[in-house]
């Protein structure tokens, strides 16, 4: 669509241009003709070829310079349009006022925005019908003049990822060890492509096949954190709802299983694209297209059952009058990335991003600035769990055909958080089998729940760990105590995953958990507020068994006299059924007991051993 506007621009600047031709040689003349020809079918290089060739016959052909310039705009070489435009102006001064919007163009185009601005501002107040272009291209370089670049180096990915067909929407698990993208075969058949990462590069990547794969185009996609799960959308697919639906297809260990479409709640008869997951495959986040409201960025939530809630436009900090365009929710869980021309910007779409607040709304939109967003139309941008390594899709001068995919490291203060993850699986803690659980990641300082995943059906699970937080977690199943952890990533000194095999103890008489979410001060009873989380999960347990007894049991390492050590346990026990007592529980059914050191799950010869000694305990007395 934009290759035709700028044709069509091209071509109605020629018959003016024509008319002063006159006098041309006829070499020249059919040579810049032949020019024409080219451009009608958008073959620039070959209009370039005639127009070099006319000047050759006739150096003093100011059309064929002009055209020159309008070509080069359309392949958007901008600085080779400014040095055919300068020719144009020396050889016929007043050649240039016809086609100053595309001369200001070639400038905008080149980072020359003070001066695209002057040029415009001075059609703006001299002609008869400024273009609407025109004027929202001056509207551009207002915003464009008030900004600084910000550091852009793009690197093409390579013959490992690139080829002469266009390839776009590079979509990375959170691993960084796998990246699929779309690539356009031929120039028409939207198929997905896998690359493998070793320790030092990208693998030549594949072909996905069947059953995702189909004779359908399949484009626009977003693969899971854990690569365990693929959205995308389908055009035109014999099941579907509308133009362009949202697919989703899961991997087992069999392999990817045949997409399904993602169902009424998110598709509708109106155009459904370009979904991502949020980091916990719990929410989604899409472009829908309306008549009535142009392209919105939708999200959809899934509910205790694992349905999808109905779709909602996001708010007036992300969506606008404009077209809003290709989502992507960084792993951090907090870093929406999206493009829109309704939000000031240089040009056509740029890219913007969002933080959550701690409200759970979005924040204002911050355009990403230029060079990485231009005069042209700039999206589908992903970003690594590092929060610095940027993927993108651009048609660069340097590319292997049409759009290639490059990387660039993103500037520090647009970089979402540095994202680690934690991965393992959940068992039985009697029978080791292995279970699927719902897994909660909470962060201590809001209390909100930032993730819920569940791990798959051989219980392996992986969770996201934006650091510079302090996060609890805690492992859910019916028919189990939960279990507890915590990690302080305030001051993170690793940038390698964690992993931990969770057990589940079945519910039964004797069964313990340790309450590792319980937190009291130094040498103190009162209840840490951060403790809230796991006690309102405690009390959401004897609820759901409204007849079993329990015994909450504190422990201390050896620091300090036994009497005291004893007596703290005791009162932080007290501290716990107390809580539960206000919330709602029968005292009848509590038992509060302080064990002082006299029962360590640890050595009392480290830091580490010490900390596990400090614990409190539910034991289950009866069911």
């Amino acid at each position: 669509m934009k290759k035709l506007l700028l044709l069509l621009c091209c071509v109605c600047s020629l018959p003016l241009m024509a008319q002063k031709a006159d006098k041309a040689d006829k070499k020249a003349m059919e040579l810049f003709e032949k020019s024409m020809d080219a451009m009608r079918v958008y073959e620039y290089n070959d209009a370039v070829k005639f127009l070099k060739e006319a000047i050759k016959v006739k150096p003093t052909f100011p059309d064929a310079y002009g055209q020159l310039g309008l070509t080069y705009i359309a392949m958007k070489q901008y600085p080779a349009a400014l040095e055919a435009f300068a020719q144009l102006e020396k050889l016929d001064p007043d050649g240039l006022r016809s086609i100053r919007p595309s001369y200001a163009r070639a400038l905008a185009g080149n980072g020359q925005f003070k001066e695209a601005l002057a040029m415009l501002t001075e059609y703006a107040q001299t002609a008869k019908n400024p273009s609407p272009k025109a004027l929202q291209l001056k509207k551009n370089m207002e915003f464009a003049v008030t900004t600084t670049p910000v550091p852009f180096q793009p690197q093409n990915l390579g013959d490992q990822i690139n080829s002469p067909d266009p390839e776009y929407f590079p979509s990375p698990t959170i691993d960084g060890k796998t990246l699929v993208y779309t690539r356009r075969v031929g120039g028409r058949d939207e198929d997905f492509y896998i690359a493998d990462h070793d320790s030092l590069k990208w693998q030549t990547s594949r072909d996905m096949g069947e059953p995702v794969n189909t004779a359908y185009n399949e484009g626009a996609q977003n693969i899971s954190q854990d690569g365990e799960m693929l959205v995308f959308t389908g055009c035109d697919f014999p099941n579907g709802r509308g133009s362009c639906d949202i697919y989703f297809a899961i991997k087992t260990p069999q392999g990817w299983q045949k997409p399904k479409n993602i169902g009424p709640a998110i598709n509708t008869e109106q155009w459904e694209s370009q979904p991502c997951l949020s980091p916990d495959k719990q929410t989604l986040y899409f472009t829908r297209e309306t008549s009535d409201a142009g392209a919105d960025i939708f999200m959809s939530v899934r509910n205790a059952a694992g349905q999808w809630t109905p779709a909602e436009r996001l708010g007036p900090q992300i969506n606008t009058r404009g077209r809003e365009t290709t989502p992507f929710l960084h792993a951090d869980g907090q870093t929406l990335f999206f493009a829109s021309d309704g939000h000031p910007g240089f040009g056509g779409l740029d890219i913007f991003y969002s933080r959550k607040q701690a409200d759970g709304s979005w924040g204002p939109a911050v355009n990403l600035g230029y060079p990485i967003n231009t005069i042209e139309e700039e999206g589908s941008l992903t970003v690594a769990a590092d929060g610095k390594t940027a993927y993108y899709a651009s048609d660069r001068s340097d590319s292997k055909g049409s759009l290639d995919i490059y990387s660039f490291e993103l500037y520090e203060s647009a970089r979402p958080m540095p994202t680690l993850y934690l991965k393992g699986y959940v068992y039985d803690a009697k029978t080791k089998s292995r279970l699927t659980a719902s897994l909660d990641l909470i962060d201590l300082q809001t209390k909100l729940t930032v993730a819920t995943i569940r791990s798959n059906d051989n219980g392996d699970y992986l969770i996201p760990l934006p650091t510079g937080r302090d996060y609890a977690f805690s492992v859910n199943r019916k028919g189990y105590l939960f279990y507890s952890d915590n990690f302080s990533l305030k001051e993170a000194k690793t940038d390698q995953p964690f992993e931990k095999n969770m057990p589940l103890t079945p519910l039964e008489a004797n069964a313990i958990a340790v309450l590792r979410n319980i937190f009291f001060p130094s040498n103190q009873f009162a209840l840490d507020p951060a403790s809230a989380t796991e006690l309102d999960k405690l009390v959401a347990l004897l609820k759901e068994n409204p007849t079993m007894v329990a015994e909450i049991s504190g422990h201390t390492d050896n620091v300090g006299g036994d009497a005291a050590n004893l007596q703290l346990s005791q009162n932080r026990a007290k501290s716990v059924v107390e809580y539960l007592v206000q919330h709602g529980i029968q005292a009848e059914r509590l038992k509060a007991k302080g064990y002082g050191e006299t029962k360590t799950i640890d050595s009392n010869d480290t830091e580490a051993g010490r900390a596990q000694n400090r614990r409190t305990e539910l034991k289950v007395i009866s069911l």
